[in-house]
């Protein structure tokens, strides 16, 4: 176990670090070593305690945490430069630099100014400094940018590039306008001197940055170089000089000519005629001199600064049987434009150099190098964990140990848990009562606990002190996740033109976060949702996100009425109102001063600099290191930054859920991968639509029973287990060093009678309430059969309580179902009804969407729209070969499809646990006249190389859940189910299979739970 160490801060912030904490292979070993720690490519954070048992129960020793799938090094041209800067700023005079820059120096390294330079920000200017005006030039230090120009050569088409490397908090716009002084000051006292100028370009990637670099520009009442005291008073009037172009790099994409705007596109099209320029577009030269026009005509050339500049790279073409997933797609597009848009100022007017920001200057997936790649052209580097060491940034803490039944640590790894759950697309009709994943709404309200402490206490210390509440975030995969979490925290609420006019009926599930109390929406919503790329790019909003922000919108629009009296509104956008409300929060005064909680869509910006996150819950696939620091950096930023009596910061802290830091770097060797097998593609045929394959995507099932007297029946009702197999009821938080924190759980004593009012109350509402008809009569009866059913089938281990059918929504439906099978077990003569539980989101699928690469044995297919069946196994498997083969020639077959990217799953569950099964084949039988009805075929291939599992089970459910749930809805056709166990009979079996389909033979369902024939459905399935 990772030894606890109490205090992480072993530096001060505004000294070169002098000592660092060792790591093993476990994380931090609580030693403390003299001497600046090496820069390396890994992420610090805390080693979880579970996970580390094999099988076998032996504990494992170490982990290989390299994703990248390259042995992370450490970064020698970092390392040889920092030693040469180190040894160069000894003596303080800095030997080899002008005049001035030696003054600018030593003033920022002067300890007895009040307002002190932090070392982070010292030593980038520094490099950049001693690469410009020492290295090569002076006596006893070698030229390093030699070693620069064949990396900008292979990487930058000859770019002048150079990245300094910072932690997210650690001050790169001070940086930036240091490099600005430095240079500015110097041009103005050597006017010829080619290496200087004062014509500057800062490029960043969004609106919320380019507003807050505003401060760079000598003319603002705010800029860092009065605030941060960055000039000797005689050198404050040369910066008078200094030009600066401050823009996002969108600016680069060519617009559209006045001329142009409003004709029809295939207008444009005739006009254009087979021109392959567009006569319509500016041209490279005119866009840069549009995005220059604040730098004048000087003919000198400029410096660029690029801020997060890892979104700038030349990405490597795509390589046979690559595929890129749209984010990525994206991701290469928007670099693609900065990239260019640096050549074309290269090309149009010239650049001096440019100086590269970035927390993490790293290659992105999708860019065609392995992602967490470090730029090559990286100079400087003051990593997390040197941050974390000195203070200036809070220390992350994720989850390392908890009390459930699992290898993982739950909260740490939640994606891995509720992604297959969450939607990926809206639904088709409005949804009501949505249900989280249990584990995700086992995490939301732990940190929840976790934040109320910190609520309470910034409301006795902080608060009176005038500063604004602490901050939960939550990342979302898409805007259809974002909006559900958002609605189950915050409440709900209809707005029409910008007013409230229809309030739903309850409020969010977290009180400190609702938006909605005793019916009526707060004055100012405490939580908002944000979509920060849509905000980022200047574009208007999607209507979809404009009708979920409704209430934010409206809200924030009343409160700008009242805090400007006679301003325009109906000028302020949408897009304008809610960028404020975003760049706002934790500003005293401002409109986000009071927001508690953000509902984010994907990642919020990188300049969103709030310092009073305090929370942060990731509900997203995590992929690389490099994206698990980008999201965690949006905590990092501290609050107070008032040193102790040491001379030291004191530790803030920031709780993490759902985002799998790793931090151990590996030191095994690099070994050379085998050649790739040859890359397959498999897809929809096009021409071959008639043998398309739909289906149904089902969430579960339910068993309707005509109202009669009901009572209990336990013979065959299962044991419901609440313990360690469920979610944690405890969860312990640590960064890679400080303090922990135990997050105890629901302290909340619950009765079992009420647990059995909400388990009846949850039964009454969805069985007997039809189109809002409500039975209460019946409520008094299911109480006391819900009493009983606790009390003879509820089991409790491992000191869990009745408490998790009360806070966990899933595990209380879950209850309620089974109190409800219990109940209809065994009712006399009346007759069951299973219905389908159709996903609201996602309802069907086809063959027709499909599209992949794979590197598994395929065998070509006639009868299929899908041009492959794919084999699984490491050499293919033989029966599914032969069973195709035998498909293929069958003529009862008119198509079939091995069930390999289709979407198409079995919901079932099996030790109290739901799971999906994933059967082989779907195989769509011919018609023996217009009038039949589609039929289609399950066949599951079991044996050869499967490994065992529930089989049992999941043949059970297909056959009499899955079939007969579907056929009895009616609108699918007739489905059967059958599994092939002996390839020797395999031709055989298909022609049995087949005839019973034909039959509406038992491979249907069980006949005890269909009932098409009685409702009719049979009938509108034919369609008749």
């Amino acid at each position: 176990m990772t030894a606890a160490i109490n205090n992480p801060i072993l530096n001060s912030p505004y000294e070169q670090p002098d000592r660092h904490y060792v790591v093993g292979p476990q994380g931090p070993t609580g030693e403390v070593r003299d001497g600046r720690r090496p820069s390396e490519s890994f992420i610090p954070i805390a080693a979880t305690n579970k996970g580390k048992r094999a099988k076998d129960g032996s504990v494992q020793e170490g982990f290989d945490f390299d994703l990248t799938r390259e042995r992370r090094e450490k970064n020698n041209l970092i390392n040889d430069i920092r030693r040469d800067v180190e040894k160069w700023r000894r003596d303080g005079q800095y030997a080899g630099v002008t005049p001035i820059s030696r003054k600018l120096l030593q003033h920022w390294a002067d300890s007895s100014r009040e307002n002190r330079v932090i070392f982070a920000q010292r030593e980038a200017a520094e490099t950049a400094i001693f690469l410009t005006e020492v290295a090569g030039r002076t006596h006893g230090y070698a030229d390093w940018r030699k070693r620069l120009e064949p990396e900008n050569e292979a990487h930058n088409k000859g770019l002048p590039r150079a990245a300094l490397k910072m932690a997210t908090g650690s001050g790169k716009t001070v940086v930036m306008a240091m490099l600005i002084a430095w240079q500015t000051l110097n041009k103005q006292y050597a006017p010829r001197d080619t290496r200087f100028t004062n014509r500057f370009l800062i490029i960043a990637p969004g609106i919320t940055i380019r507003d807050r670099l505003r401060v760079l520009l000598p003319e603002d009442s705010e800029n860092y170089y009065d605030l941060r005291d960055l000039l000797p008073t005689d050198l404050k009037g040369g910066l008078d000089s200094a030009r600066i172009a401050i823009t996002n790099y969108h600016s680069f994409l060519l617009k559209d000519a006045k001329e142009i705007k409003g004709v029809a596109k295939n207008t444009r099209l005739l006009l254009k005629g087979d021109r392959k320029e567009d006569p319509f577009k500016e041209t490279q030269q005119a866009m840069v001199s549009r995005v220059l026009r604040d730098l004048g005509a000087d003919k000198q050339q400029i410096m660029v600064l690029n801020d997060e500049a890892h979104h700038c790279y030349l990405s490597r073409p795509i390589q046979a049987g690559e595929r890129l997933d749209k984010e990525q797609k994206e991701e290469n597009d928007q670099a693609g434009v900065w990239f260019s848009g640096l050549q074309a100022i290269t090309k149009h007017v010239g650049i001096k150099q440019i100086w590269d920001l970035s927390a993490t200057p790293f290659y992105l997936s999708g860019s065609g190098y392995n992602e967490g790649y470090i730029f090559p052209w990286t100079v400087s580097d003051f990593s997390l964990m040197d941050a974390i060491e000195a203070g200036i940034v809070k220390v992350p803490r994720t989850p390392v140990d908890d009390d459930a039944d699992e290898e993982l640590v739950t909260y740490l790894r939640l994606w891995d848990y509720v992604g297959q759950q969450l939607p990926k697309r809206s639904a088709k009709d409005t949804v009501n009562n949505w249900l989280p994943p249990k584990e995700l709404e086992g995490a939301l309200r732990s940190l929840y606990r976790s934040y109320e402490k910190a609520y309470g206490h910034w409301e006795k210390v902080l608060k009176p002190h005038g500063e604004t509440p602490p901050v939960f975030i939550v990342v979302c995969p898409n805007t259809v996740v974002s909006k559900l979490v958002y609605d189950w925290i915050a409440g709900e609420a209809i707005v029409e033109d910008d007013e409230v006019t229809v309030i739903a009926h309850k409020a969010g599930n977290l009180q400190l976060f609702s938006n909605v109390i005793d019916g009526r929406p707060v004055a100012r919503p405490s939580t908002i949702l944000i979509d920060s790329a849509q905000l980022e790019s200047g574009e208007a909003l999607k209507d979809d996100f404009k009708k979920a922000a409704g209430l934010e919108i409206a809200k924030f629009k009343a409160e700008y009425r009242q805090r400007n009296p006679g301003a325009d509104v109906e000028k302020l956008t949408d897009e304008d109102l809610l960028r404020e409300v975003m760049n706002t929060v934790g500003k005293k005064g401002k409109l986000g001063a009071d927001v508690r909680c953000v509902v984010s869509v994907s990642m919020l910006t990188e300049g969103w600099d709030a310092n009073t996150v305090t929370h942060i819950l990731g509900v997203r696939a995590f992929g690389s290191q490099l994206l698990c620091e980008q999201v965690v950096g949006r905590g990092l930023r501290r609050r107070n930054y008032a040193t102790n009596d040491e001379g030291y910061f004191e530790p803030e802290y920031a709780n993490v859920y759902g985002i799998p830091f790793q931090f151990i770097s590996s030191d095994k060797p690099v070994v050379d991968p085998t050649p790739p097998k040859p890359s397959i593609e498999v897809r929809a045929m096009e021409g071959r639509e008639h043998m398309r394959i739909t289906f149904p995507k089902l969430d579960g099932y339910r068993v309707e029973l005509p109202d009669h007297d009901i009572w209990l029946n336990l013979e065959n009702a299962p044991v419901f287990e609440i313990g360690p197999n469920t979610v944690p009821t405890w969860v312990e938080m640590g960064g890679v060093v400080g303090k922990r924190e135990l997050e105890e759980g629901d302290p909340t004593k619950y009765r079992p009678q009420q647990v059995a009012f909400a388990l009846a109350k949850r039964i009454l509402d969805e069985q007997f309430t039809t189109a809002g008809d409500k039975r209460p009569w019946l409520f008094p009866k299911l109480v006391k059969i819900c009493q009983d059913w606790i009390e003879q089938r509820v089991v409790l281990k491992g000191g869990y309580s009745l408490g998790y059918l009360m806070t966990i929504t899933e595990a209380r439906v879950l209850a309620a179902e089974q109190v409800w099978n219990a109940i209809t077990r065994h009712v006399g003569n009346r007759r069951e009804r299973l219905r389908p539980m159709i996903n609201r989101f996602d309802p069907g699928g086809s063959t027709g969407g499909v599209e992949f690469i794979t590197r598994k044995r395929v065998v070509t297919t006639e009868k299929s729209e899908v041009s492959h069946v794919t084999l699984d196994g490491k050499d293919g498997n033989t029966w599914e070969q032969l069973l195709a083969s035998e498909l293929e020639l069958n003529k009862n077959v008119h198509a079939y499809a091995k069930n390999d990217h289709l979407g198409f799953t079995i919901p079932y569950v099996h030790k109290g646990r739901s799971h999906s099964y994933i059967p082989d084949f779907l195989v769509r039988l011919s018609k023996h006249d217009e009038s039949d009805i589609e039929r289609t075929l399950i066949i599951e291939v079991s044996g050869s190389q499967k490994s065992p599992g529930p089989t049992q089970q999941k043949a059970t459910t297909a056959r009499d859940s899955w079939c007969a749930a579907v056929n009895n809805h009616g609108g699918f056709g007739r489905w059967g189910y059958i599994e092939m166990t002996d390839p020797n009979s395999f031709k055989v079996r298909i022609v049995d299979a087949i005839r019973a389909l034909y039959e509406d033979s038992p491979i249907i369902g069980d006949p005890d739970l269909l009932d098409f024939t009685e409702t009719g459905s049979d009938r509108s399935a034919r369609g008749a």
